[in-house]
């Protein structure tokens, strides 16, 4: 029998600032009770009402659970009435409640999500497709040695909700590159966890470009215990030279390394795909689990 699929309308009950850009969205909805996630790092796609709507236009999903014609459906929308999609992590979970958090970055550039989640409040409508086991993450493989994790503030979501998921006799080292000092988070894990701050603002002087401290402080690390998996995610450029600095230098298989590039600078994600933007695609998914050697 098919399963329906996971889209639907989700409503804003609380939104809290988190730190400077960070603002923390609570949503609850019809089906967020029994709303099952496939992991941490869980991540929904958001679909944000074009100017004048209160609630994003969506086609009905079919009996089918077909996820290629609604997507058809969905792209036959005219452009201007067709909602923005972006993606993004559930932080937290509340079935009791029937909630979920979802974290959004307050970018100084931003665009509509960034728009949206500045001036969100209660009552406000958002739709969601998922979660999905398809947009689930894939556990870095290569051993049971310590974790190294590496992103900037886009990532800190994702972070969070894989830290506190590690268990007690786990070990993990991070690296997280914020804007200011007063954008950085507190986690709470079990696991002993090492967390490093980078910040662009430093004060005094232009702030670092992005992702600039982050990768020189991962080459500059050194570790005491070499670690055996990574997770990246960030910007697309600066993860890209983390993961080959990872492969080339420090000698870690390409499968220890799991990525991913969730935005590309100066490019948001209504642009096409660039060269590099395809092979990274290609290669996450030769190297998904699963994937042929």
């Amino acid at each position: 029998m098919p399963q329906p699929l996971p889209v639907r309308h989700i409503r804003v009950t609380a939104v809290r600032r988190l730190t400077p850009h960070m603002v923390r969205v609570t949503f609850g909805g019809p089906g967020l009770t029994d709303l099952r996630l496939h992991g941490p790092d869980q991540q929904v796609k958001l679909y944000f009402p074009r100017n004048g709507r209160q609630t994003p236009r969506l086609p009905e999903p079919g009996a089918d659970g077909d996820v290629m014609r609604w997507y058809a459906a969905y792209s036959a929308i005219p452009e201007a009435e067709r909602p923005w999609m972006r993606s993004y992590t559930i932080r937290t979970h509340r079935p009791q409640d029937g909630e979920i958090d979802i974290d959004f970055v307050l970018h100084d550039d931003g665009g509509p999500a960034t728009r949206w989640a500045a001036a969100a409040r209660r009552g406000d409508t958002l739709g969601m497709f998922g979660p999905s086991e398809y947009f689930a993450a894939h556990p870095p493989r290569g051993g049971t040695g310590s974790l190294l994790l590496a992103g900037d503030e886009s990532a800190l979501p994702s972070i969070g909700t894989l830290l506190e998921a590690l268990p007690r006799s786990a070990r993990a080292v991070a690296f997280i590159e914020v804007p200011e000092r007063a954008d950085e988070q507190s986690f709470a894990t079990a696991a002993g966890v090492t967390v490093h701050w980078l910040h662009r603002h430093t004060g005094g002087g232009r702030p670092a470009a992005h992702g600039e401290p982050l990768v020189a402080a991962v080459r500059g690390a050194t570790f005491d215990d070499a670690p055996a998996r990574a997770w990246l995610a960030g910007e697309a450029g600066a993860v890209r030279a983390l993961r080959r600095h990872l492969v080339e230098e420090r000698g870690m298989t390409r499968r220890s390394v799991e990525f991913t590039g969730y935005w590309r600078a100066r490019l948001t994600q209504d642009d096409a795909p660039t060269e590099e933007d395809l092979a990274e695609a290609q290669e996450r998914l030769a190297e998904a689990p699963g994937a042929r050697d």
